[in-house]
């Protein structure tokens, strides 16, 4: 057996510098024959929820190449001395991997309200008697970890939904609607424009014991229909936009749930759906984020 360590199968590159320069600096990066660039925030500057056809970055970027580590070191750092950089370009050797999962290692069992735990796949479940929801959200949106989809699942804790039919738009990994499920729904149709969701909402109603009364269907737009809850976790231009449907979604007496909606975003979003027929209010926040709710009269 060889002592010889193991060699990296890429070389990354970093390169910290302003925004102005970061087309210019991805450009160069892919003419030295990178494999693919990725750009993320260098400073503190969120971007909640840029307006149509926008695509902005941050005031200071960290851009990072991946190189073939054969690649003439040499002759690309030299290249990329030629752009106005903070400081000097950081390199590592970097092993392959999943990458789309690799950040499941960090992900741990989290309690919501008073019974319910999402745990991962693999995971040991701190309360076995507790209502368990096992997650593998794939490479679909929801694990319980952002703010808006903590504070839906807080309040589906609490909701008392036996026999209650539940739609839940813009679905994700399915965790919203299972969750409902698993706290007594009696039916539960996930809604979502991509398909990874869709096979992933499956997938995790199979492994939770759901699969009978938790449905998932591709779509862009809230099925018709009349439902005792309807929850939606997504942005809140498209909330405003979808507001007559999401409305016409719940049955008279029923409950609509809104999440993904920023503390300054609230009264515009609660000025549409009054527009469109249900009075909402801010029934909790958390991290800039907020959850409104309402009952159609």
């Amino acid at each position: 057996m060889s002592g010889e360590a193991a060699k990296p199968a890429f070389l990354e590159v970093s390169l910290t510098l302003e925004r102005r320069h970061v087309e210019v600096a991805e450009e160069l990066m892919l003419a030295q024959g990178a494999l693919a660039v990725t750009l993320t925030d260098h400073g503190d500057t969120p971007l909640w929820e840029p307006g149509v056809g926008e695509t902005p970055l941050w005031e200071a970027v960290r851009l990072t190449g991946l190189f073939d580590p054969a690649v003439d070191r040499e002759r690309l750092l030299a290249a990329l001395a030629l752009l106005p950089l903070e400081k000097e370009p950081e390199t590592s050797g970097l092993d392959d991997q999943p990458w789309e999962r690799a950040w499941m290692d960090r992900f741990e069992p989290m309690r919501f309200g008073q019974r319910l735990w999402i745990v991962p796949t693999g995971a040991t479940p701190p309360d076995p008697s507790a209502c368990l929801l096992h997650l593998d959200p794939g490479l679909a949106f929801g694990t319980g970890t952002h703010p808006t989809t903590r504070l839906c699942l807080e309040w589906l804790d609490g909701a008392g939904l036996d026999g209650n039919g539940v739609l839940d738009f813009g679905c994700g990994s399915g965790v919203l609607g299972i969750a409902a499920a698993l706290l007594g729904a009696e039916s539960v149709l996930c809604m979502d424009y991509d398909p990874q969701a869709v096979w992933a909402t499956d997938q995790n109603a199979e492994r939770n014991g759901v699969a009978e009364r938790v449905r998932a269907r591709e779509g862009d737009r809230p099925a018709a229909g009349a439902w005792d809850v309807v929850i939606a976790n997504i942005l809140a231009g498209i909330l405003e936009r979808l507001a007559p449907e999401l409305v016409a979604a719940v049955k008279p007496g029923g409950r609509l749930l809104l999440t993904g909606i920023l503390e300054e975003q609230a009264d515009s979003v609660q000025a549409r759906y009054r527009e469109a027929g249900l009075d909402l209010r801010v029934s909790g926040a958390t991290e800039g984020w907020v959850r409104m709710e309402g009952v159609r009269s």
